[in-house]
């Protein structure tokens, strides 16, 4: 069986994979947990001093599988599930080394929110980003919101979170989102000269410098972060998803009441 995401390490770089072509990169329970997994091997490897990640075919990840969606039993509350998934993004906060998100094709809804988690994001030319979770009766759970509303301010955010719009690489460039476009062809050598010419500076001036960044960031996202858990939980049971869930099932117009 083909490993759907792969972790490779060479000297000081390192570079995540995701390689679900067949689900456009799309993340299941099983690669969540693969995931968490790499972040813990990384944390625990200080030789690593930059991190790629980028996806193998022609997207970087269409988001999440919802075919798998149910199909793992557990006795865990959506609470539960929700603090763990948390919990095992928020590791990207302990990592010494950055990582930069090599974003070719689609970034929808909570893998587009992991990659905002990160450093660094460059795009290749006709890369395309999404949140479509409204859509969905859902909120965006991953952190997605804080990042943007920092980067982007309030219009940005409320515009893709509320009527789910495709940005496209040029736009996600003029807001900030990503560094840098691209040729595709150039994506991986890019992501790969900026990461060797991290690697290759001072380590303590690296850490120390994204120090800053984060204290600069990092609490009004952990703080969006901690709503969205709440919110989400809330959402989950509330009569406008089940109505929802109701409509889409049986193929007619929803009735919201707002609760």
């Amino acid at each position: 069986m083909t490993e759907k995401l792969i972790l490779e390490i060479d000297g000081p770089v390192a570079t995540i994979t995701n390689n679900n072509t067949a689900k456009h990169n799309a993340f299941d329970d099983d690669m969540d947990a693969r995931l968490f997994a790499i972040f813990d091997e990384l944390i625990a490897t200080p030789s690593v001093r930059a991190v790629i990640w980028r996806g193998e075919g022609k997207n970087w990840s269409s988001g999440r599988d919802v075919a798998a969606i149910g199909t793992n039993v557990t006795d865990m509350t959506h609470h539960e599930l929700m603090t763990r998934g948390h919990k095992g993004i928020q590791k990207i906060w302990e990592l010494e080394a950055p990582i930069i998100v090599a974003i070719g094709g689609w970034a929808i809804g909570g893998s587009f929110q992991r990659a905002l988690m990160c450093d660094i994001r460059i795009a290749a030319e006709g890369a395309r980003f999404m949140l479509p979770e409204v859509n969905y009766g859902v909120i965006p759970d991953t952190g997605g919101m804080g990042v943007l509303y920092e980067m982007c301010g309030h219009g940005l955010v409320s515009d893709m979170v509320l009527t789910g719009r495709v940005l496209d690489a040029q736009e996600a460039l003029a807001h900030g989102i990503v560094s840098r476009v691209v040729a595709p062809d150039e994506l991986d050598s890019t992501a790969k000269e900026m990461a060797d010419k991290i690697a290759a500076s001072p380590a303590v001036t690296v850490k120390l410098a994204r120090r800053v960044i984060s204290h600069l960031s990092r609490p009004p996202v952990r703080t969006s972060m901690e709503d969205e858990l709440i919110y989400q939980t809330f959402l989950n049971k509330s009569e406008d998803f089940a109505e929802f869930r109701a409509a889409r099932a049986e193929g007619r117009e929803p009735n919201y009441r707002g609760s």
